[in-house]
C-alpha cells in the first residue's frame, strides 16, 4: 500500500512539473509564448458588421493569464484606492477627451467631420443596444489586450526603464491604429493618438480600470454624436 501511495505521489508530481513547464513556456518568448501573442493579437473581436459582440483577444488574455500563473495585477487588473473616484474621473475624461479629439485635434488632421464606417447607427433605434453594447465591449476588450496584455509582455521582454515604457507607449499605440484600419487613415490617426494618451496613463497608474472605463465612454460619446447626427457641429466648433 505504501508503494502504492508513493508511486501516485510521483505521478501527482510529474502533473505539478508538467503544469509548471507549460505555465512558464506561456510567459516566456519560446515558440508557445510568442505563438500565444500571436493568436491573442490576431484574434481581436466577433464583429457582426461593424459592431462588437465578444471581444474573444480579451477573453483569451485573461485564459493566458491564468494558465500561465500571471498575477492579474501584471495585466492590469489590480483594484484602485477609490472605485467611484476612478468611474467618476473616467467618465468626464472620456466625454472632454472625445470633445476634445473630434473638435480639434482631427480637424486638424483634414478628417472628414463624419465617421463613415459608422454613420449607418445615425437615428437607428434597432441596433442602438447593440451599438452601446459594442462600445463597452471594446472599452474592456481593447483596453486588455493592448494596454494589459500588450504592456506586460512589452515589459517582460524589454524592461521597465522610463525610455523602454515611452517604447512600449509607442509601440502598442502603432498597433491599436493599425488595428483600427478598417476606419481609413482618420480611423487610424485618431486611435494612435488615443492609444499615446491611454497609454501613457497605464504606464504611470499600472492599473487598468480608469482607462478601460474612460475608453468606452469615449466610444459611447462618440455613438451619441453619430446617432444625433452631431458630428459635423462637433468638429466645426472650433474650425469652421
Amino acid at each position: 500500500m505504501r508503494y502504492f501511495g508513493k508511486k501516485f505521489q510521483r505521478y501527482l508530481s510529474s502533473i505539478q512539473a508538467s503544469d509548471d513547464n507549460f505555465a512558464a513556456q506561456l510567459r516566456g518568448f519560446g515558440p508557445l509564448g510568442i505563438l500565444a501573442i500571436i493568436i491573442i493579437l490576431l484574434t481581436g473581436n466577433i464583429f457582426v458588421g461593424n459592431i462588437i459582440l465578444l471581444p474573444i483577444g480579451a477573453v483569451l488574455v485573461l485564459m493566458w493569464a491564468r494558465l500561465s500563473c500571471t498575477p492579474w495585477r501584471e495585466v492590469g487588473y489590480a483594484s484602485p484606492r477609490n472605485w467611484i473616484a476612478t468611474v467618476v474621473g473616467a467618465i468626464a475624461f472620456g466625454i472632454a477627451f472625445k470633445l476634445l479629439m473630434k473638435a480639434i485635434m482631427m480637424p486638424l488632421f483634414g478628417a472628414n467631420p463624419v465617421n463613415q464606417t459608422y454613420h449607418f447607427l445615425a437615428g437607428n433605434r434597432t441596433l442602438l443596444p447593440v451599438a452601446i453594447w459594442s462600445m463597452i465591449a471594446a472599452g474592456f476588450g481593447e483596453e486588455t489586450v493592448f494596454r494589459g496584455y500588450m504592456f506586460e509582455r512589452l515589459s517582460k521582454l524589454i524592461g521597465t526603464g522610463t525610455i523602454k515604457k515611452s517604447l512600449i507607449v509607442l509601440a502598442t499605440s502603432i498597433l491599436f491604429g493599425l488595428a483600427h484600419y478598417d476606419q481609413g487613415i482618420a480611423g487610424v490617426e485618431q486611435a494612435i493618438v488615443t492609444g499615446l494618451v491611454f497609454g501613457t496613463i497605464f504606464a504611470v497608474t499600472k492599473k487598468i480600470w480608469f482607462v478601460m472605463f474612460a475608453h468606452a465612454v469615449f466610444d459611447l460619446t462618440a455613438l451619441v454624436m453619430i446617432y444625433y447626427n452631431l458630428e459635423t457641429e462637433v468638429a466645426h466648433l472650433i474650425f469652421k
